[in-house]
């Protein structure tokens, strides 16, 4: 039996998996870290964190006495790291794919008529969730940056592509087409780094890494004197779409971890959709690329993990559970999910988070209901706007840390008005990572049977509930940032 390597790094921790060949559970590791906040809407971390945390966790289930055939690694996307070509010291903290701090920039560029051109050639929106902008920021901003940079000193990459330096025997400055489309640098439709783009950001291209199809050969891991062929690089995302099988047109997932994430398969076709949410690559799997359609919401998880950890409503995430009304009502309490402004389709950087509707009557429990229903109303907008263009959704799959919670998941089902299908491994991003570098290895993902699903169906007599609340909180958000 062949085993496999998930490095799974996220952007509050990191873990490490092994998995047999029929994709089961060998062992695994997990290790949290801190995100900093050093200004309103900057969001950082060490990127010595994230090596010594993804190390840590490889170390903890990689033994002498188990063979692992591939290494396949996912990771959070869009966070920028630059670092020295000759120490390997990142020249700045890692601006986290939440970062706001470009948003002035990336207003001054739209008003000067540039978001056209760069929508066409990438997919996406001008915006500071994407890395050009914290590149450019970085350059402008650290001493000597830009002149080191213009040298060929300096080296750029997501996390997968420092990850992949880092760790590989080679030195490897190697990236995933998955990853590079979510830069606003790669043009995804001849697939390369564009040089418009570069210029318009003021970015050397010396500093971009080669790019890969998912399933490339991406160098060897050296760890505890083991050598690992790392076979599989993908973005988070997308890892999660592979490992729901989401591999044809229509298919669709949505991951809830610190943000959440919707994502559709179109296969071969790049649609564009005019309401907020984005083109981007799927996959390339076998030399064949497929796109997406993305919906990105930048809070979903860590807003369970603030009502536990900041206002201490409860001691655990899985404590939430008992907090949330079963029947959809939040005593007319409805809560902004913005601490860091809003996605799709607002993308909206200066809104920031809130309750609304709060009286000497408002419970605890009104409040945690509340924030849960702002999470999966966010979903229910997303959806809404695909279906206007025909594209038809008869259930959701789900993954993610959140969807281990029940009642969240029936909260989905009905406020959707949809069937969502609950994994029996809600890990689908480690999965998928998995999956990928297996496929590289030769072996047939496709003779894998998908992980039994549990059912939630919706309950129809909540659905003229959940519609007046749902109207309810779109005209509080419309209203909040207007």
């Amino acid at each position: 039996m062949k085993n496999f390597l998930s490095i799974d790094q996220g952007t509050t921790s990191s873990r490490s998996i092994i998995f047999d060949e029929n994709l089961n559970l060998v062992i695994d590791a997990q290790e949290e870290y801190d995100l900093n906040y050093p200004e309103d809407g900057w969001v950082e971390l060490d990127p010595k964190k994230i090596l010594e945390t993804v190390t840590n966790t490889v170390n903890k289930v990689v033994s002498d006495n188990v063979s692992i055939e591939a290494c396949g690694i996912t990771n959070q996307r869009e966070t920028t790291i630059v670092w020295s070509k000759s120490t390997g010291e990142a020249i700045y903290p890692g601006i986290v794919w939440q970062d706001r701090r470009t948003h002035e920039y990336c207003a001054q560029l739209k008003s000067n008529g540039h978001e056209s051109i760069v929508k066409e050639k990438t997919g996406l929106l001008l915006d500071p969730y994407f890395s050009a902008t914290k590149i450019k920021w970085i350059l402008d901003n650290v001493d000597g940056a830009r002149e080191s940079a213009k040298k060929g000193e300096l080296l750029f990459g997501t996390v997968d592509s420092y990850l992949v330096y880092m760790l590989s025997k080679e030195k490897n400055h190697f990236t995933d087409v998955t990853n590079a489309s979510r830069t606003l640098l790669f043009n995804i439709k001849n697939m390369a780094w564009d040089e418009e783009l570069l210029d318009l950001f003021e970015i050397p291209k010396n500093m971009m890494p080669k790019v890969l199809g998912c399933d490339g050969n991406f160098g060897n891991l050296e760890i505890n004197d083991n050598e690992i062929p790392i076979r599989g690089v993908i973005g988070d995302q997308q890892s999660a779409l592979v490992g729901q099988s989401c591999f044809k047109n229509g298919d669709m997932k949505s991951t809830y971890g610190t943000g959440c994430f919707l994502m559709v398969n179109t296969e071969d076709k790049p649609v564009n959709i005019d309401e907020g949410l984005l083109t981007t690559v799927a996959y390339q799997l076998n030399n064949k690329v497929h796109y997406a359609i993305e919906g990105s919401i930048y809070s979903s998880g860590n807003i369970i993990k603030w009502l536990r950890d900041k206002m201490k409503f409860f001691d655990s995430a899985n404590q939430s559970e008992k907090y949330l009304n079963k029947e959809g009502n939040s005593n007319n309490v409805l809560f902004l999910p913005a601490f860091n402004g809003l996605g799709a389709p607002y993308w909206n950087s200066d809104v920031r988070g809130g309750f609304y509707g709060i009286t000497q009557d408002t419970s605890v429990e009104d409040m945690v209901t509340a924030a849960f229903h702002s999470i999966s109303f966010q979903t229910r907008e997303i959806t809404s706007i695909l279906q206007k263009y025909d594209i038809k959704i008869s259930n959701l799959s789900v993954d993610g840390g959140m969807v281990q919670n029940d009642s969240f998941c029936q909260l989905l089902a009905d406020t959707l008005n949809k069937e969502v299908l609950q994994p029996k491994n809600v890990e689908s991003t480690a999965i998928g990572a998995c999956k990928v570098c297996m496929l590289a290895s030769g072996l047939d993902i496709d003779n894998l049977n998908k992980d039994d699903a549990s059912s939630f169906k919706p309950n129809i007599d909540l659905t003229q509930t959940y519609t007046n609340a749902f109207n309810d909180w779109k005209s509080y958000v419309e209203k909040s940032i207007n």
